[in-house]
């Protein structure tokens, strides 16, 4: 299926970077959020994005310029309606995806594609909530989603080939590398990453060592780039805590228990970068 009109749910961290990888491969993107403020500061991050690689030489002004050109901010979910493929990109809440889900299949026309950009949400579960479950999939991209070039794809168990390859097809043409998980909470990344994660929460929590020492240990004795409670933060210790309660929920399992003290630091709105504090003070 040719796609022509890309739409992003969300133009928070993930969102904004998805919508311009999108523009940057000559899409034209619909970037949606729940209010002008949020699509605003989404688009800001986008063009600050661009000047620094025309700083860099990498961008010259004139591309920069027509990125921007191709992506257009709304605040109203209808204008998905001219869609092809969507992703959805808001915060890893059960509820919301839901709801998201069931009015982008009321607007969207019959042929769109509608993606998940979930951490750890089953997309089947997702799927069930729209009348065209074969054209639901997820396409979890990593964040800043302009650097990394993984793009986990996921299928339901309705997703149909198409749809598949379509997604796989886009993902290449973002400059990104497909790599396909089968349905199961977590998927591949998140169900290796997070109680990585969690694990280093407890290190901290049981006094094991300081929040420097378990990232130093990782970093250097693991070759990690970053270290795991640094790594949190920059994810946002809330969405570490829902994806985790979706494994621990998914699988019934001990190991996958949230530690107590991520819990204690997501209710005093501790978040990590996004809100000035996490295991670290920004």
């Amino acid at each position: 299926m040719a796609v022509k009109t890309f739409g992003v749910i969300g133009s928070g961290q993930m969102g904004n970077g998805i919508a311009q990888v999108a523009a940057s491969s000559g899409l034209n993107v619909i970037m949606n959020d729940i209010n002008t403020e949020f699509v605003d500061r989404g688009l800001d991050t986008i063009s600050k994005n661009l000047a620094r690689s025309v700083d860099k030489g990498k961008l010259s002004e004139a591309d920069k310029n027509a990125i921007l050109g191709r992506i257009k901010t709304s605040v109203a979910l209808k204008d998905m309606a001219a869609a092809d493929f969507v992703v959805e990109a808001a915060t890893e809440n059960e509820k919301i995806k839901f709801q998201i889900f069931k009015d982008l299949d009321a607007i969207c026309p019959d042929h769109a594609i509608l993606s998940t950009n979930t951490s750890s949400i089953p997309i089947g579960r997702i799927a069930a909530q729209t009348r065209r479950p074969e054209k639901v999939i997820g396409m979890h991209f990593m964040n800043p989603v302009p650097v990394m070039k993984l793009v986990e794809i996921i299928r339901g168990l309705a997703t149909s080939d198409e749809t598949f390859q379509t997604t796989r097809d886009l993902a290449l043409a973002f400059g990104k590398t497909p790599a396909e998980a089968n349905d199961f909470p977590g998927f591949i990344a998140n169900r290796i990453l997070l109680p990585m994660i969690n694990e280093a929460v407890y290190c901290l929590y049981h006094s094991v060592g300081t929040r420097e020492d378990i990232d130093t240990v990782m970093k250097l004795g693991m070759n990690h780039p970053m270290g795991p409670l640094a790594l949190a933060d920059l994810i946002g210790l809330d969405t570490c805590l829902a994806i985790m309660e979706t494994l621990y929920a998914g699988f019934s399992d001990s190991k996958y228990r949230p530690c107590p003290l991520l819990r204690k630091y997501v209710e005093a709105g501790w978040l990590g970068r996004k809100t000035g504090r996490g295991f670290y003070e920004y």
